[in-house]
């Protein structure tokens, strides 16, 4: 089965439908599927729930999505650096499930391994856990989180091979591995692809078994906070 395609838009080909759930891996500016979200932007599809660390910024990532209106609904722990996320959400536009940080991975990861839900203590006493099965395991009380079973994943890698063996640079590997395994299907962005064999067992974050489309392509590298400091008179 031949998992590469010529464009992202050749990748989306047929995976698309208004009112999905899409898994989209990044953290902050890192590792964010910006070729596929432009083409998820092109096609047109909308009322879209995002389940995503956080929207990216206005004019990037989700971001592109939430200015043209196609996105109905976010599960997401950091919604921060985004105006027009705030506006929507302010006035009722948009809805919005706040996951913690790693509630929202471990609900990623768990879809991907077929677990329906599991019991945490993170969120307990707080709004996270409001309607929520409460159970008590050693003295401690505890509240269920469901995994997440998406439509579809969309995630960026450094390198894959044909097969669509994965391996993810430093922060990029936070959320796109999870987001990656709980979709039905899922489209992988690369900078690199390798030939198969070419990548080390040891060094492969994600099987090929999780992914079913790859696309190649060329990627901005945008800073989503830069700090400077004036230089030291000499």
């Amino acid at each position: 089965m031949d998992k590469v395609y010529g464009s992202a838009a050749e990748a989306l080909d047929g995976l698309l439908q208004d009112g999905m759930l899409i898994a989209a891996g990044g953290f902050g500016l890192c590792g964010i599927p910006e070729l596929l979200l432009n083409a998820i932007k092109d096609s047109g599809v909308k009322d879209l729930t995002f389940a995503s660390n956080n929207a990216g910024v206005d004019e990037f990532g989700i971001g592109i999505l939430l200015q043209t209106r196609q996105v109905k609904k976010m599960m997401s722990s950091y919604v921060g650096e985004n105006a027009e996320f705030m506006r929507q959400y302010l006035s009722g536009e948009l809805e919005l499930e706040f996951n913690p940080q790693g509630t929202l991975a471990e609900r990623m990861r768990a879809g991907g391994c077929g677990i329906p839900g599991f019991y945490t203590k993170t969120g307990v006493g707080t709004v996270i856990a409001e309607g929520k099965d409460h159970r008590e395991f050693n003295g401690e009380t505890y509240i269920m989180e469901e995994g997440i079973f998406a439509d579809l994943s969309i995630v960026k890698a450094w390198k894959a091979d044909p097969t669509g063996n994965l391996v993810f640079r430093k922060t990029a590997r936070n959320f796109n591995p999870p987001a990656a395994m709980c979709g039905r299907t899922c489209v992988v962005e690369v900078e690199e692809i390798v030939p198969t064999g070419a990548l080390d067992p040891d060094t492969i974050h994600l099987p090929g078994i999780y992914v079913h489309r790859i696309v190649q392509g060329e990627h901005e590298k945008r800073i989503e906070q830069r700090t400077t400091r004036q230089k030291e008179a000499s």
